[in-house]
């Protein structure tokens, strides 16, 4: 018997082994789903408003609306994925993808481009990190955290990726059978992927915490604890967006040329990449309320330095990619969060509850950011309120501390 097995029988969950098939899979749709669903419309949008005469801002409120939609569905992706498992809800989530970037392709009209961006919203509840999430902790849990790593550093890749191929298209098509070429990749990758690697057995969760055994989703959802996890995180999800959105502007004003500008947002990419491969090691060695309070806290103190220092070049692009490092734990700090204090019993119903707040506010941050730093009187002002905002997330995070001892390490 394996180490895995043994540990398995150990706490009573019965057959523990992992599927193979399933991280190889998941991290090939991780990439390709939110390479072309998300990250290929920052790079199309200035072509599609060129194109139609559509302005920027009602673009990207379409794109901002998938957002939203995929906040609130992914509560119900989470509840059906927690009874029956991932493969019904992602294989179907990869068909309404694909069809969604074909109405967005084929929209000859604003009204239907929000429609194909509707679409694309329920898609992403049903592909994107949370239903991987949910289906990478059961199969794994209690050693998921591994497994998460490897998801989620795939899933980095995804701009890396597709953006430079969706640029490459783009030079040589129109937006619109650039995203028709895009559609029949997303096809060709995620359905058979989602439909064929994740068929294996789904096994009962692990029982939760002693502590908390016989809780229901219910009543940890309306705990202390919950609700101020859930604040703490919105409030470091929404500075997290806003300010990967306005570094660019942030050293356009400072004198930074575009190209300067984009390197220091792409290195800041790296660093999230090399982040989420140090995240194994800070959870073996820190308590689950010591961690997301420090993690958090970084995040504060990073934006807080690109709020001061005007330069020079090196030292603003370190920043970059320091908060690059932060952010790419804290994605892994809320994958889990959930698993660190209620078990994994409930966690697509828990996780898509504290997931509906945090997209939302992820959602929000980009017009919310660019209208404040107008009053404001500038991005490193609105660097600097935003490092308050990480502040007051990292006190709230304090009194998210399970009512345990038992659930500290």
């Amino acid at each position: 018997m394996t180490e895995i097995d043994a540990r398995g029988a150990a706490t009573g969950t019965g057959d523990r082994s992992r599927p193979r098939a399933v991280l190889p899979a998941l991290c090939a749709t991780q990439i390709t789903s939110w390479g072309i669903v998300f990250y290929a419309f920052p790079v199309l949008n200035p072509q599609i408003t060129s194109a139609t005469g559509w302005s920027a801002g009602a673009t990207t409120a379409a794109f901002s609306f998938a957002l939203l939609i995929s906040a609130f569905a992914g509560i119900r992706v989470g509840r059906i994925i927690d009874h029956r498992g991932p493969r019904t809800v992602m294989t179907a989530g990869s068909v309404l993808g694909v069809l969604s970037i074909l109405v967005v392709a084929a929209a000859p009209n604003l009204p239907v481009f929000f429609t194909g961006w509707m679409l694309a919203g329920f898609a992403m509840a049903a592909t994107f990190y949370q239903p991987a999430f949910a289906a990478v902790t059961r199969w794994w849990a209690p050693d998921h955290v591994r497994a998460l790593t490897i998801v989620t550093l795939a899933g980095g890749l995804a701009s890396t990726l597709f953006a430079p191929l969706t640029a490459a298209l783009a030079d040589h098509l129109s937006w619109r059978m650039t995203y028709a070429v895009l559609a029949v990749i997303l096809a060709a990758v995620t359905i058979p992927a989602h439909a064929l690697a994740l068929r294996a057995h789904w096994p009962p969760a692990l029982p939760p915490a002693k502590a908390h055994a016989g809780q229901s989703a219910k009543a940890a959802s309306r705990s202390r604890p919950f609700r101020m996890l859930a604040v703490a995180l919105t409030l470091s999800s929404f500075t997290v967006s806003a300010v990967v959105v306005a570094l660019v502007p942030l050293l356009l004003e400072r004198g930074y040329s575009t190209s300067e500008a984009a390197w220091a947002l792409g290195l800041g990419g790296a660093g999230q990449t090399l982040g989420r491969t140090l995240y194994a090691a800070l959870a073996r060695r820190t308590g689950v309320t010591a961690r997301t309070t420090t993690l958090i806290a970084l995040g504060g103190l990073t934006t807080a330095a690109l709020a001061i220092a005007p330069g020079p070049y090196a030292l603003l692009i370190t920043l970059s990619i320091v908060a690059g490092m932060v952010r790419g734990n804290l994605t892994l700090l809320q994958a889990t969060a959930i698993t660190d204090r209620w078990g994994t019993t409930h966690y697509g119903r828990l996780s898509g509850l504290l997931a509906a707040p945090t997209t939302t506010a992820s959602a929000l941050a980009p017009f919310a950011g660019a209208a404040l730093a107008i009053p404001l009187g500038g991005y490193p002002q609105l660097f600097g309120a935003l490092a308050v905002v990480s502040a007051l997330a990292s006190v709230t995070a304090l009194r998210a501390a399970p009512r345990t001892n038992a659930l500290h390490r």
